[in-house]
């Protein structure tokens, strides 16, 4: 089961089942949406929303003023492992470089 942090209209936040940092929350649209290059307009205030949560849930977590990481995984190469558009949000210590 699911351990939800936020639940909306538009999206649900849900703490990662295998965290990469102590703090992994992915932010997940409740539209089923895969992949940000078939994206249209009409799916902007979802985004919007989901980024909202980000910033919310980053403020609840404690990690707002020592900052955070938002990551959107694009297919195979970036390991985008479920065909579902999500956002992470990583934080709670020193993340290193992205590469």
């Amino acid at each position: 089961m699911a351990d939800f942090v936020h639940r909306d209209s538009y999206c649900v936040a849900v703490n990662d089942i295998a965290p990469v940092a102590p703090v992994h929350v992915l932010v997940i649209p409740v539209k089923h949406f895969t992949y940000l290059e078939h994206m249209t307009s009409d799916f902007s205030p979802v985004l919007f929303r989901m980024f909202e949560v980000a910033r919310d849930v980053a403020y609840s977590a404690g990690i707002s003023d020592s900052g955070y990481r938002l990551v959107i995984n694009q297919k195979d190469d970036s390991g985008q492992e479920i065909p579902h558009l999500h956002l992470h949000i990583l934080g709670g210590d020193q993340l290193g470089s992205m590469v």
